[in-house]
């Protein structure tokens, strides 16, 4: 190579210039186990937590996972990092809560699913399928049911009116 020291210039730009694209704001609202609402600045930014699928309203353990995510980031400060927008238009992100990612803790306790349609970070998303596994393992959260239905096949029989088993969790208090 003949000028590796600009390589290595370009690499510690490149580095720095994916981390630079995190911002903190306030969580103001918790939408369901896997999409939330950001205060930054004066603009309210929603957010869909990268690589994972938590289950629907109306599904089981739907509200469960709500609860579980509201408990944890809700009037909180959070590092979002943007990894895509989706075809809603919302910031598909990695949010982090003192130094905790959040898309994580909702599969380790069983609460959302890694998401393999759209999980592409390789080293992530192989994190995410061993915590889940893990979790079915010890039966946490949605996995005490033998064969839980993900939120991508529940959606599917929703909208081709096959019988999806809607469920309404009243479970309080939250942390439960």
């Amino acid at each position: 190579m003949r000028y590796p020291a600009a390589a290595i210039f370009f690499l510690l730009f490149l580095l720095h210039c994916s981390t630079s694209l995190a911002w903190h704001g306030l969580v103001v609202k918790v939408l369901d186990g896997d999409s939330i609402r950001v205060k930054r600045g004066n603009r309210i930014v929603e957010i869909r937590l990268y690589g994972i699928d938590a289950p629907e309203y109306g599904q089981r353990y739907g509200d469960r996972a709500r609860y579980h995510l509201r408990g944890l980031l809700l009037r909180k400060t959070v590092s979002v990092e943007p990894v895509d927008v989706d075809r809603y238009k919302r910031v598909v992100a990695l949010i982090k809560i003192h130094g905790r990612l959040a898309n994580r803790e909702m599969v380790r306790e069983g609460l959302a699913w890694m998401y393999p349609r759209y999980c592409k970070r390789k080293k992530l998303c192989r994190e995410l399928e061993k915590l889940q596994e893990k979790a079915r393992k010890q039966r946490r959260g949605l996995w005490k049911d033998r064969h839980p239905l993900s939120p991508w096949e529940f959606k599917r029989r929703k909208h081709s009116g096959s019988p999806v088993g809607f469920h309404r969790e009243y479970r309080f208090p939250y942390w439960r």
